[in-house]
């Protein structure tokens, strides 16, 4: 059998090990997205930051400092993309994959970081809000939302299967979203002069900003954590290993994330009849990566003569 990668082999003599094939699915070139995205929404913040200051609008100035923070993150999920198609060597065995699942977490956090600083900001103004220029809000924002928006549609194919592109997805919907809800805030106080919605809008922002961000948050937590990706029934893996021919019991079963869209499963095959070939073998891969969505696979067969407990079980 061939192998894409040498691992060392850690297990006793006499107990056979195999690999799935090792050929990991490239994450998708999002290079060009990330340049456009960054491009237009660093020219963005300059441009919103001044006309809100010009127009005392917290709306505005707020949502160009959570623009900045996005440009930060998607520098963050840039890096981690083109980091995620490194090779590995002899001290990264796996490559950099895991970089993605910092960067997306990383994003979550700068997220509700700008959240926190704009709803500080916000609650400050209630107080005494200034007169702010509608009709200049409302233009500058129509302009976010064209942007934001065109900025989230490159992501939205790659957003379902890349918690790292999702990360990235996420904060330019958001802005949209941001960049909308101050439209709606400038032409009401056009024709009402009612300032204080200023503030109340952007509070409004942040909530539904958070309520977005929680999720990745917590599943980038996790990867971050080595559990389990989310969209792998571990107990589904467990009965069709033990349900193999020949197999009459497993242990040692770990599944853990390389990254926001590759996993990795180790387990031990408990097999009296010793080693069941090559193809066995091939079978368990291949079922393992197309049915449970497994892309790495380690599967060590042992025939239950001694006790292989695990030196992890005892700490």
């Amino acid at each position: 059998m061939t192998h894409s990668h040498n691992h060392p082999n850690n297990s006793p003599e006499g107990s056979p090990h195999a690999h799935g094939d090792h050929q990991h699915p490239s994450p998708d070139n999002y290079g060009r997205a990330f340049v456009i995205a960054i491009a237009l929404n660093l020219t963005f913040v300059v441009v919103e930051f001044t006309y809100g200051f010009i127009a005392s609008s917290m709306a505005l100035m707020a949502d160009a400092g959570h623009n900045l923070s996005d440009v930060l993150g998607l520098a963050l999920a840039a890096g981690a993309s083109i980091l995620a198609r490194k090779a590995a060597n002899e001290r990264y065995t796996y490559g950099l994959r895991s970089s993605s699942i910092l960067a997306a977490l990383a994003n979550a956090m700068l997220l509700l970081i700008a959240c926190g600083a704009i709803a500080w900001e916000s609650v400050q103004r209630f107080s005494h809000p200034p007169v702010v220029a509608g009709l200049t809000v409302t233009l500058v924002a129509v302009i976010g939302v064209i942007i934001n928006g065109f900025s989230a549609w490159l992501f939205m194919k790659g957003s379902k299967g890349d918690l790292n592109i999702r990360g990235a997805y996420l904060h330019m919907a958001a802005d949209a979203a941001v960049s909308a809800g101050v439209v709606i805030a400038g032409i009401a106080m056009i024709f009402t002069h009612w300032y204080w919605l200023d503030p109340v809008i952007s509070l409004i922002i942040v909530a539904v900003v958070i309520m977005s961000t929680w999720g990745l948050l917590r599943d980038s937590m996790q990867l971050a954590l080595s559990a389990v990706p989310a969209h792998i029934e571990m107990s589904a893996i467990d009965a069709y290993l033990r349900g193999q021919p020949g197999v009459i019991d497993i242990h040692d079963l770990h599944i853990w994330g390389l990254s926001t869209t590759e996993s990795a499963l180790t387990v031990h095959l408990v097999m009296p009849g010793g080693y069941p070939g090559d193809a066995f073998m091939d079978n368990i891969r291949e079922i393992l990566n197309t049915r449970f969505f497994v892309h790495h696979s380690t599967v060590q067969i042992e025939q239950g003569t001694t006790n292989h407990a695990c030196s992890l079980e005892d700490t």
